[in-house]
């Protein structure tokens, strides 16, 4: 499984440049909202036609701009979640599943196929139900069946999980992580959500105002995403500009202290990045001296705020994640790091 994917389309105010390839089963698409990945999404399923560049999906060529070769949205084999479902409010769950085997002529056959992927998607109960008489949860496996049920040779899915409330985008997160381990073809996710993109990616292109910034297994985009704007779209709040004082040592500009690190520091490093939840009061590698200025309560952690001794006071505040059980308040002077969790980007 392989999907290639160099394209350029100008839009009004807007331009989309996205350029990635992979033969990894299942890909997010991650960045904020408005950054081109649903565009990217439609440009491949053959929606949009970019204005050059080429799509090649298991070694087969859906747009290629200079031979010409535009395939019809039918003829790419592609299945395309929209975020609404679009299932047909006029037909019964099963009739909507159907649509997706219109091309097969052979009676027992699609009824061989309906029910395989309908006992997959445990939805045999409501084949008989019409959409509006359906919840959430349920209109997004048809949605699946109804694709699946084509064979598509890979399944694009454009934010499904936006529409629903929390509790039911966590439970249907963990069903579809469960369909896409029996599902034996490439998958791409469209996200701005982190720990969606986390969860149900092995692999993940982040994009940003219509470019791919970086292209990176998933756990190692998270433990070094090299770039600032990378860091910043997989969740790190903390940051600081530094110099290089020489081949190992730093001074990290906004924070108002000097780190030394074993291995060499590239010129090209500009930045250090430090997620809130690396954050100790434990005796770790490093230790400063803060201030605390605020403290939140969230639903299972706390939120503190604080500066370091000789922080910028111009800078942004430093963010701390820690559990409830960990006594923190405005007396706390001390704060501990280590630096093989420090970010070292360009």
């Amino acid at each position: 499984m392989s999907i290639k994917v160099h394209i350029i389309k100008d839009f009004p105010g807007f331009s989309l440049k996205v350029d990635f390839e992979s033969d990894a089963k299942n890909i997010a698409l991650l960045g904020p909202s408005g950054s081109g990945k649903s565009l990217t999404l439609k440009c491949i399923a053959g929606i949009i036609k970019p204005d050059c560049g080429y799509i090649e999906l298991n070694g087969r060529v859906l747009f290629d701009s200079e031979n010409h070769i535009n395939l019809a949205p039918q003829k790419r084999k592609v299945g395309y979640l929209f975020q609404s479902y679009a299932l047909f409010p006029n037909m019964s769950v099963k009739n909507n599943i159907l649509m997706g085997l219109h091309s097969n002529k052979d009676k027992e056959e699609k009824l061989k196929i309906l029910n395989h992927f309908v006992k997959l998607l445990n939805i045999e109960e409501i084949l008989d139900n019409y959409p509006h008489e359906i919840s959430g949860g349920q209109a997004q496996r048809v949605a699946l069946a109804r694709i699946l049920v084509s064979d598509p040779e890979i399944l694009l899915l454009d934010e499904p999980f936006s529409a629903l409330d929390a509790f039911l985008r966590n439970k249907l997160q963990m069903e579809l992580k469960g369909l896409l381990k029996k599902y034996n073809k490439q998958t791409i996710l469209v996200s701005h959500d982190r720990d969606e993109a986390y969860l149900l990616s092995n692999e993940i292109v982040l994009v940003d105002a219509g470019t791919t910034i970086v292209q990176k297994d998933t756990k190692e985009l998270f433990k070094d995403p090299i770039y600032l704007k990378a860091a910043i779209l997989s969740g790190c709040k903390n940051f600081s500009k530094i110099e290089v004082i020489d081949e190992h040592k730093i001074h990290v500009v906004d924070w108002g202290f000097d780190l030394k690190f074993k291995k060499s520091i590239s010129s090209d490093i500009k930045y250090i990045g430090i997620r809130a939840h690396y954050f100790s009061k434990d005796k770790l590698d490093i230790s400063e001296e803060i201030e605390v200025m605020d403290i939140t309560e969230e639903t299972f952690n706390n939120l503190v705020r604080f500066r370091f001794k000789n922080q910028d006071k111009t800078s942004d505040l430093v963010y701390w994640k820690v559990d409830k059980d960990i006594k923190v308040d405005e007396k706390t002077k001390k704060i501990y790091f280590n630096l093989n969790d420090i970010l070292l980007l360009k």
